[in-house]
């Protein structure tokens, strides 16, 4: 069945490569969970812990023997991808009058839809208490909370946050995700203000802010999402995320097997954009696929600090 709808479905390959370009700077799902590809729709992964960050002794004396790795017990998770895909309906009529590439728009609306959901699927895992471990997570209340510019300790709540992480997995978190409520509110965080009110900006900006907590990446997740009475809501709530992602390298593609905290695990050939006819050939749908599947693969590497905001 899967062949011969293969052989149905028609690839624009000048359209895929459009879909494959789009991106949206409001979603940072993929800071906390990049993209690998995989080559079946399921199978088992490696879940990372303390072994996979461990040093060894690599350096051999001349002649000598080589070194062996100990082989320990291989964790691994399972995985399946799901299809995703989005149809932008368009009337022959409207491509004789629209201004605009039709096809073009088309395709980023549906691409739009299918990366509007990725985010929100990622926000609800790494969002969830759950998937931490005990000792890598904590929920502020009352005086903690951040919006408390009297009492609380922000900087100290990451810096603790980043010891617990690195005391677990050797490296040192190298990413923080905050939702927007919490960014907005370290920016008036007078324990951020104080330390740069003698710079020439006078505002706590997201590099300030990077140099401040150590991180070499900071992203805040500023999407939003409308429910059905149309109430636009946060797609990040008043959360802060520290994780271990291993550094995107310049022509090689990341691997499942690299330790990380998360990975969007991806069909490979994905994602593509067809087209075909109804309506007796009046109407060419323009549809977005991918095949998705978004995992926590070293959850010792992460720390989820909840309801940072009162």
């Amino acid at each position: 069945m899967a062949d011969r709808l293969n052989d149905i479905r028609i690839v624009d390959p000048v359209l895929t490569e459009l879909a494959r370009g789009y991106t949206n700077a409001d979603y940072i799902a993929t800071a906390l969970f990049p993209i690998v590809n995989v080559n079946k729709e399921a199978g088992k992964i490696p879940l990372f812990g303390k072994e996979a960050f461990k040093v060894f002794d690599t350096l051999r004396a001349l002649r000598a023997k080589s070194n062996k790795i100990p082989v320990e017990a291989r964790n691994t998770t399972s995985f399946s991808t799901d299809e995703h895909d989005a149809v932008y309906p368009a009337d022959y009529r409207e491509f004789d009058e629209d201004s605009i590439d039709l096809r073009a728009y088309a395709t980023f609306r549906a691409e739009a839809a299918i990366l509007l959901k990725h985010e929100y699927n990622s926000a609800v895992l790494a969002s969830d208490l759950a998937n931490y471990p005990t000792g890598n997570k904590e929920t502020l209340s009352g005086t903690s909370q951040w919006t408390d510019k009297t009492n609380s300790t922000p900087i100290t709540d990451i810096k603790d946050a980043k010891e617990s992480v690195r005391g677990k997995i050797v490296k040192e978190p190298n990413t923080l995700v905050l939702g927007k409520k919490t960014f907005n509110a370290l920016q008036d965080h007078p324990a951020f203000i104080e330390r740069i009110k003698y710079s020439q900006l006078g505002v706590v900006t997201v590099e300030l802010m990077k140099q401040m907590l150590g991180f070499a990446n900071i992203v805040v997740g500023s999407a939003v999402y409308a429910d059905e009475d149309e109430t636009l809501h946060d797609i990040w709530s008043d959360i802060a995320i520290l994780a271990y992602i291993p550094e995107a390298r310049t022509n090689v593609q990341r691997s499942i097997f690299e330790p990380s905290f998360g990975y969007t695990l991806r069909k490979s050939g994905m994602p593509q954009v067809d087209t075909y006819p109804e309506e007796g050939g009046k109407i060419e749908n323009i549809r977005s696929t991918d095949n998705l599947d978004v995992k926590i693969v070293g959850s010792d590497a992460g720390y989820l600090i909840y309801d940072c905001c009162a």
